[in-house]
């Protein structure tokens, strides 16, 4: 039985290694993301022969656990997750799956899960050079934001990357942007917010890299993320202020430039079903709309 326990930044030592033996594109394949978000989602950790499992479950909510990554053979790895959802009481669902491992658990398990898209969760992936470039007849409206950015602010912006010295202005900087956008009142918005103080606060222990943009001396806008596996580079936040025109599109291009033309694609990660966000990411032509699936055991694994 996999011996589950609360992540720490401890863990990362021995996961990050399964996690490039797995090699995923998914944005949940990330010790930062399964760190940051460790106490909303009350996630814990655990190692079977050379996979990495993760079992998480929201305040009085559900169990799910997350597709192993690693490698080796997956039929024991699965038949002890469904047991410990067997021993907690709980139905057995799991969550993250890509397209293949539906394939692989259909072929190790035939016919004993059912399957679902979950097109909330689905990932972005950009190629980080037509980030770059924005060139083509699809990105001209970015390019031209970026042009207008460059235009009206000629002799006063500049990009740095971000460093122990400047996080702090980086982070007085998202505290201005939530106080704009209501962080407070928003759920959503408050989690983010948690997760992203987590970032700041552990910003060199998580090998993070990020870029800022200044304008007239002051941060108004920053991003953080890193590599998530030979080909492909996380996004995992961007923040930028709204009244600055060209802002986001801008910190985007520069962050990508100085630190993704070594990847091939950018996942900026999913929508969280939000229709603003959706219609964002799309206008800027995804390249692979990374598809997840939920596998659930159609017999039950226990009940409470």
């Amino acid at each position: 039985m996999p011996d589950f326990r609360r992540i720490t930044l401890a863990d990362k030592e021995w996961i990050d290694p399964l996690l490039r033996m797995g090699n995923l594109r998914g944005s949940e394949y990330t010790f930062t993301n399964n760190f940051i978000y460790r106490s909303i989602y009350h996630i814990e950790v655990a190692r079977m022969n050379d996979y990495y499992l993760v079992r998480s479950h929201r305040e009085g909510g559900a169990y799910s656990y997350l597709y192993p990554a690693g490698s080796g053979d997956l039929r024991p790895v699965v038949d002890a997750l469904v047991a410990d959802a067997a021993e907690l009481g709980v139905p057995f669902h799991m969550n993250g799956v890509p397209r293949e491992g539906t394939a692989a658990l259909e072929a190790l398990f035939p016919g004993r899960f059912a399957f679902s898209e979950t097109r909330d969760n689905f990932d972005y992936l950009y190629e980080s050079e037509k980030l770059i470039t924005l060139s083509g007849k699809k990105l001209h409206g970015k390019r031209n934001f970026v042009n207008r950015f460059l235009a009206e602010n000629e002799g006063r912006w500049a990009y740095e990357a971000v460093t122990p010295e400047n996080l702090p202005e980086c982070w007085r900087m998202n505290v201005a942007w939530c106080a704009e956008n209501g962080c407070g009142e928003d759920p959503s918005l408050a989690e983010e917010t948690c997760a992203v103080k987590n970032c700041f606060d552990n910003f060199t222990a998580l090998g993070l890299r990020g870029g800022l943009l200044r304008l007239d001396g002051g941060v108004v806008a920053y991003t953080m993320g890193l590599p998530l596996n030979s080909d492909t580079f996380i996004v995992h936040i961007e923040k930028a202020f709204s009244s600055v025109a060209g802002a986001y599109p801008m910190i985007n291009q520069q962050f990508v430039s100085h630190n993704c033309a070594d990847y091939r694609y950018v996942n900026r990660e999913d929508d969280v079903g939000s229709e603003g966000l959706r219609k964002a990411k799309l206008s800027y032509r995804p390249a692979i709309l990374l598809e997840k699936f939920e596998a659930v055991l159609k017999e039950p694994s226990g009940g409470r």
